[in-house]
């Protein structure tokens, strides 16, 4: 029991790192959007206070202009300075002067007068859109400065989405080789722990092979329990061949799949509690068959049902069904009505380590589901489950 716990504990340390590292990195990347906003609002800033300057240096430009004696070289210079913000100047509605037009900068081509005033006023539109325009007035002319953030200051804000995007490709990168082999690890621990078990079960199922033939040789022995024994002893060897199985290339053949799981049931139902009943119900033919690996198969349903048994605590009834549900797919349900799977623990349920059972390990469901998808290329899921009304299980397979 304590090492069940123990197992348990490692498998909520993990899922707990996890969320705790999701969580890191959505604070380290709400920070760094934070801090680049603000970089980009305090350059955006700053241009607004310079393109406020241009504006009235412009003016000032403008109006001391016609006095030969004063020296504006400083306006002038600062005029001259601005190698970053476009900005277009209007003079009663009409563009009079621009800078830093991108469309201008192209030396190698010549505008026609008609187009450079299309382009100016769709930028003009462009600009009052982003900055309300810098208004003076110089005489009775109304001039008004329109500009748009530099590209520098668009590139700021834009940057940290691509930088947080560069990151999350990498991290998502990363991610997948380390589940990867993370998986690949875990898949080997499988195969291991179960060639383990099958090595070590051959010795004890041979010496009970021959246990039972010694007691056959006793005239007095009943041959009805000689023959229900080597029946039980025959299914370990099958729980064996099982195991060994696992981790290595599954032997797949073509199978009746309805005979199949009426036969696994027959033998289950002698040896559970006599208060469940077991329904069994084929919607297709004997015919159809499925490829699959028959003790692989066996065992899954086998474990579905005795799953299904604990949660009825061994008084309720059991419901195999056998249906089509599409072009070449069959699914077979298993149906119980027992106490059902919380909200809660529906998600947890193929999660290796979980069980609601006090001596549970919580790997049957975890095999299970590795066994129909991993090897038959089929679906293992809860199809639909109640609180105190009862859980199915669902099997979809192709048929042949």
């Amino acid at each position: 029991m304590a090492k069940r716990e123990v197992f348990v504990n490692i498998y909520e340390q993990i899922t707990g790192w996890r969320f705790t590292a999701i969580a890191v990195l959505l604070v380290i990347g709400a920070g760094v959007l934070y801090y680049f906003n603000q970089l980009a609002q305090q350059v955006e800033e700053r241009e607004k206070k310079y393109a406020t300057l241009y504006a009235a240096s412009i003016k000032f430009f403008i109006e001391m202009s016609l006095e030969s004696t004063c020296d504006y070289t400083f306006v002038q210079e600062v005029l001259e300075a601005n190698e970053t913000i476009p900005a277009v100047v209007v003079q009663n509605g009409v563009p009079i002067n621009n800078i830093n037009i991108p469309e201008f900068r192209d030396t190698t081509r010549t505008w026609k007068p008609k187009e450079q005033e299309t382009i100016l006023y769709t930028k003009i539109s462009e600009m009052a859109n982003e900055h309300p325009p810098i208004e003076f007035s110089i005489g009775k002319d109304k001039v008004s400065l329109y500009y748009s953030n530099s590209v520098v200051a668009k590139q700021l804000r834009y940057f940290p989405y691509i930088l947080l995007g560069t990151f999350l490709i990498f991290g998502s990168l990363a991610f997948i080789a380390y589940s990867s082999s993370r998986k690949a690890e875990q898949n080997r621990v499988w195969v291991g722990l179960a060639k383990e078990t099958a090595h070590q079960l051959g010795t004890p199922i041979s010496a009970l092979m021959a246990w039972v033939e010694v007691l056959r040789s006793n005239p007095d022995f009943d041959a009805s329990i000689g023959d229900e024994m080597e029946k039980d002893v025959k299914r370990l060897e099958t729980i064996t061949t099982r195991f060994s199985n696992i981790g290595s290339v599954p032997q797949m053949s073509e199978e009746q799949i309805s005979p199949l799981v009426q036969q696994t049931l027959s033998y289950l139902e002698r040896r559970i509690s006599t208060k469940v009943r077991v329904h069994f119900d084929s919607q297709v033919s004997d015919n159809v068959k499925v490829s699959l690996n028959k003790h692989l198969l066996e065992w899954v349903v086998e474990n579905l049902c005795k799953n299904a048994v604990d949660a009825m605590e061994g008084r309720g009834e059991l419901f195999v069904t056998i249906m089509p549900t599409a072009k070449k797919t069959i699914a077979i349900d298993i149906r119980d009505t027992g106490k059902g799977i919380s909200k809660m623990n529906l998600r947890k349920v193929f999660k290796p380590g979980f069980s609601t059972k006090k001596r549970g390990w919580g790997l049957g469901l975890t095999l299970a589901k590795r066994i129909i998808e991993n090897y038959h290329e089929g679906k293992l899921f809860v199809k639909d489950t109640q609180v105190d009304k009862g859980t199915t299980f669902r099997i979809l397979l192709d048929t042949v």
